[in-house]
């Protein structure tokens, strides 16, 4: 019994493997609302399970990565290569940015306490509460590999995209002036 209604329950049924989840809401947006985000933890659950790996979260992955293209591989890179490589790194640091505004912190201060904890060794990300540097995996903050890995693979490719357009879209205005 939930409520005023009668459900049945099978309980230790002899083959497990499916189940349903009984999502009871005040409305009908409250209800959708809670099966986007019990759809949300299932993906998650089982994208873990199929990459059998995660990436420590708040930002963390996007710092580290930042901060390895500058150091390592900016000077690898000749001309304006340099810049794109720049650029690439400045994108990633979109993540804790964005985590830090919209937690009411200055982004840019949290970006570079970040970047210093991280050259000093340790990976950290950003605290929303506090606005402080903190280890993602001491707190239980993950992300999974397969969306950053897929962020990573797209970002070039939206990119391209969006030069292209730009530059048909200048192409045009020169044709007309």
């Amino acid at each position: 019994v939930l409520g005023d209604e009668v459900y049945p329950f099978v309980e230790e049924p002899a083959k497990p493997g499916a189940c349903t989840i009984l999502i009871k809401g005040q409305n009908d947006h409250s209800i959708a609302q809670i099966k986007d985000a019990v759809r949300d933890g299932l993906r998650a659950a089982n994208n873990v399970l199929n990459d059998g790996a995660v990436v420590q979260g708040a930002g963390a992955f996007e710092i580290a990565a930042a901060t390895h293209l500058r150091k390592n591989i900016m000077s690898t890179v000749q001309g304006r290569a340099k810049l794109g490589v720049e650029a690439f790194a400045e994108a990633l640091l979109v993540i804790p940015k964005t985590l830090a505004e919209n937690s009411g912190f200055d982004a840019q201060e949290k970006n570079i306490e970040l970047t210093d904890e991280y050259v000093k060794g340790n990976i950290v990300g950003i605290d929303v509460v506090t606005g402080e540097p903190m280890s993602p995996a001491m707190m239980g903050i993950y992300d999974n590999y397969c969306v950053k890995r897929q962020i990573l693979h797209s970002a070039p490719v939206i990119a391209s995209q969006l030069l292209l357009v730009d530059e048909v879209m200048r192409a045009g205005m020169n044709m007309r002036g």
